[in-house]
């Protein structure tokens, strides 16, 4: 496409273009254009968005069956991140990703392989599905303790130890902005005849900049969901769902898509997503160097803030050690994870004293504070930041460590304390609803051989070693048992210290 095309936004000025003609409404929304709310109690910020809230009529376009507008703005989405195909989505990656499992999956009873640590909108795919998942273990950064993505080595045993597998799902980046090449695992995946699935949701920016990590599509990944509203610019819940490759159906692809979309698709959501587009063709690399000046600033300042500790990829081993046993080598550059070196304040406090400065981060853990910059971000954010970053070293430095809220949290995980690679058999899930005379609850030691019936999660970090359906046998045992001796806490289950655990009961076809 040439220049003038990529400068195109076809949604919004279709959406431009409806309002100045002004035509009356005789069809949904019942709003109409906002006038509903004329001579009463207005709509506020609202009512100027009402009048781009359009719905199928003639001219606008159908997102489920895209000829015109739609079709181009998605055509010129292909384009700009690289893929042969583009889908606009209007509910998030939460739809992408299930669209995909139900693509890849068409049939219930059929194998995916996955890692342990994805997004709940996974899960809720392979119920859909009636997937049996067998699950990879993530690598685990031994100097934050956070799970990145499976080893190639791992999802090659996997692909072996189940030939008829229909794909693999893996999430990259994470949350914390910590990845690795995806380039070996596509090469295992094609090697294997299965496509390579990515939930790239906080990669949307991936690619579009030589300071950034390239993109799942550039590593040769077939299907890919991005969070566009995540990193880049579109309004809450605009996520692209691309795909290359003949690996992937497509015609099943856009009747999943319809799916799990409304059929009534937000006009002013897909042209955010038309514009954010826009951005990135109009101005190129060029559109992140404001957004990395105010990292820079960030970086520079914590430099001299010894308090605080940066995660951030580990120097390359000289040791022998082989590669794949690095956890993550790339960090996207906006995503700034901190803590604080002395020990002294968790995670979670930390973001409660940011937010009282005014500083509202991402996210947090027990341990880390997640402060997420994009290519909308400023110098004068990263200085005011950092203020607020000293004004808090300064309040600490002076409490006694009673008042500070001292962290019991190390920076060692619960997870990788085996040396083997870790692939369950296949967890069956489906939409059958659990009820409570088919479960009961039992001794841990009691329970090899018998089948989970509720998630159990070790914190840190936070990856379910359990899913329900999932056979717990010895190994599992012994490995629960030995983290609950050891005083780890557990996430999802009845008992947080694992004392006993919930199975399905027998009689009621626990038996696997």
């Amino acid at each position: 496409m040439n220049k003038l095309q990529r400068c195109r936004a076809p949604v919004y000025e279709m959406l431009e273009q409806y309002r100045i003609v002004g035509n009356i409404s005789y069809h949904v929304p019942g709003h109409k254009n906002g006038a509903a709310y004329d001579g009463v109690e207005g709509a506020g910020f609202l009512d100027e968005v009402m009048k781009y809230d359009v719905t199928e009529i003639t001219g606008t376009d159908d997102l489920h069956h895209p000829e015109g507008v739609i079709k181009e703005a998605q055509e010129l989405a292909a384009d700009c991140f690289g893929a042969e195909e583009s889908f606009f989505l209007v509910g998030g990656s939460t739809a992408g990703n299930l669209a995909l499992i139900l693509t890849a999956c068409p049939e219930p009873g059929m194998i995916l392989i996955l890692q342990r640590n994805v997004h709940k909108s996974v899960i809720h795919g392979l119920m859909l599905a009636g997937v049996r998942a067998v699950f990879v273990e993530p690598l685990i950064d031994p100097l934050s303790g956070l799970a990145v993505a499976p080893a190639a080595e791992a999802v090659e045993a996997a692909l072996a130890a189940y030939p008829e597998a229909a794909a693999v799902f893996v999430t990259m980046p994470n949350y914390y902005g910590m990845g690795s090449d995806l380039a070996p695992l596509a090469r295992i995946c094609h090697d294997s005849g299965v496509p390579l699935l990515v939930d790239e949701a906080h990669g949307a920016h991936y690619g579009q900049h030589p300071a950034l990590p390239a993109g799942a599509l550039a590593c040769g990944a077939d299907g890919v969901v991005q969070s566009t509203h995540k990193m880049l610019t579109a309004m809450t819940m605009g996520a692209m769902l691309h795909v290359q490759g003949q690996r992937l159906d497509r015609a099943l692809l856009s009747q999943r898509l319809a799916m799990v979309q409304s059929s009534s698709p937000s006009y002013p959501m897909m042209a955010s997503l038309d514009l954010a587009r826009r951005l990135l063709h109009s101005r190129g690399s060029e559109a992140f160097t404001a957004g990395l000046a105010a990292v820079d600033v960030l970086r520079r300042g914590l430099a001299e803030l010894l308090r605080y500790g940066l995660v951030q990829p580990a120097e390359p081993l000289h040791d022998g050690t082989p590669l794949h046993k690095a956890a993550y080598e790339t960090q996207d550059p906006f995503k700034v994870v901190i803590y604080d070196a002395t020990g002294v304040l968790g995670g979670f406090e930390l973001q409660r004293r940011l937010e009282a400065k005014g500083c509202v981060p991402e996210m947090s853990d027990d341990r880390h504070v997640v402060l997420l910059f994009s290519l909308g971000s400023k110098a004068e954010d990263a200085a005011r930041l950092l203020q607020a970053l000293r004004e808090i070293d300064s309040e600490v430095t002076s409490e006694s460590p009673h008042t500070a809220g001292i962290s019991e949290s190390r920076n060692i995980s619960t997870w990788n304390n085996l040396n083997v690679l870790q692939i369950s058999a296949p967890v069956p899930f489906s939409l059958k609803p659990v009820s409570a005379n088919e479960v009961e609850s039992i001794n841990l030691e009691h329970s090899v051989g018998r089948v989970a019936a509720e998630m159990v999660i070790p914190y840190p970090p936070g990856i379910p070693l359990l899913y329900p359906g999932e056979v717990i046998t010895d190994q599992i045992q012994q490995r629960l048992t030995g983290l609950a001796y050891g005083g780890a806490k557990f996430q999802a289950c009845a008992d947080p210290v694992l004392q006993r655990i919930k199975v399905y009961n027998i009689q009621k076809g626990g038996e696997v």
